[in-house]
C-alpha cells in the first residue's frame, strides 16, 4: 500500500471513524468533526475534522463552547495534511497552545525487524494489575519527569473494563523497572497504536525500546492486527525507522484549557 492510501486508511478507520476505545468513553460527530469525551481525568478532544476556510473558525469556536459547557480542557490534535492549510494558526489565535510535533509513522507488521531481545538482565514482564500499573506509573514519572496519575487512572480502568484493547508490559531489571509502554488494540480497525514507551535515564541507548517494540508487535499479530500506529518524538523516530516503520505525516497536539 502506498502512502497515500495508507494515511488515507488511518484517517478513515481511527480519526473519521473513531470509535469509543475505553470505560466511560463517548464518541461524537457533529457537522465536519469528531471528538472523544471522557472524564475530566482522561483524555478528551477533536481526533478529525474536515473544515473549509469560510467555516474553519466558526467551527473552532463551537468546540471550545462545546467542551467549555462540559469543564473540560481537551487538546485538538492536528495532523500535517489537515485542511485549511493555517489551522495550527488558527487554533493558536483562539487561544489553544501547541505542543511539540511529533512523527506519525506507520508499520505493517509482517515487514518489520522484530528480532529484538531485552539486553542480558533484563526480562519482559506483562502487566495485568495493580502492582504492574504502579510499575508502569514509576517508570513514566522517572522517563518523562510529568505526573502519572491519570495514566494510572486509566490503565486501571481499561485492564479491568477492556483487557482486550491493551496491552501494557515493563523491563525488570531484577526488582527495578527501568522500561514500560502499552498498546492500544482498537476492535474493527487493522491499526494497534504504540503509546508511553519510556526508559530511564541510565538504561537507555541499550536495545530495551527496541526489545517492547518487538514484544507488543507479536501480542499485536497475534491479535490479527496488521499495522502499528506510533507518534514518534525525535528520539525514538531513528529507532522506529530502522525497524522498518514509516513517516506518513506530523501530528501536533493544541491543548485548550478554559
Amino acid at each position: 500500500m502506498d502512502h497515500t492510501a495508507l494515511l488515507a486508511l488511518f484517517d478513515r478507520e481511527l480519526r473519521e471513524g473513531a470509535r469509543p476505545d475505553g470505560p466511560g468513553v463517548r464518541v461524537e460527530r457533529t457537522g465536519e468533526v469528531v471528538r472523544r469525551i471522557a472524564t475530566a481525568q482522561g483524555w478528551n478532544g477533536v481526533v478529525w475534522s474536515a473544515l473549509d476556510e469560510e467555516a474553519a473558525d466558526a467551527v473552532i469556536a463551537e468546540q471550545i463552547a462545546h467542551f467549555f459547557g462540559l469543564g473540560l480542557a481537551f487538546e485538538w490534535k492536528l495532523y500535517g495534511h489537515d485542511r485549511p492549510a493555517d489551522l495550527g494558526q488558527r487554533l493558536r489565535a483562539a487561544g489553544f497552545r501547541p505542543e511539540p510535533e511529533e512523527t506519525l509513522m506507520i508499520g505493517d507488521i509482517g515487514e518489520l525487524v522484530l528480532d529484538a531481545e531485552p539486553p542480558p538482565g533484563v526480562r519482559v514482564e506483562p502487566v495485568t494489575g495493580p502492582s504492574g500499573v504502579d510499575l508502569v506509573a514509576d517508570v513514566h514519572e522517572k522517563a518523562f519527569g510529568t505526573d502519572s496519575s491519570r495514566l494510572r487512572d486509566e490503565l486501571l480502568a481499561q485492564l479491568s473494563a477492556g483487557p482486550d484493547t491493551v496491552v501494557a508490559v515493563v523491563a525488570m531489571a531484577g526488582g527495578e523497572p527501568v522500561s514500560a509502554a502499552r498498546m492500544e488494540l482498537v476492535p474493527g480497525t487493522r491499526f494497534a497504536g504504540l503509546w508511553g514507551g519510556g526508559t530511564v535515564e541510565g538504561w537507555r541507548g541499550r536495545g530495551i525500546y527496541r526489545a517492547l517494540v518487538a514484544h507488543r508487535a507479536h501480542a499485536a499479530a497475534a491479535r490479527g492486527y496488521r499495522y502499528l500506529q506510533v507518534d514518534a518524538s525525535s528520539q525514538s523516530r531513528p529507532i522506529l525507522e530502522r525497524l522498518g516503520f514509516t513517516p506518513l505525516t506530523t501530528t501536533t497536539p493544541y491543548v485548550y484549557t478554559p
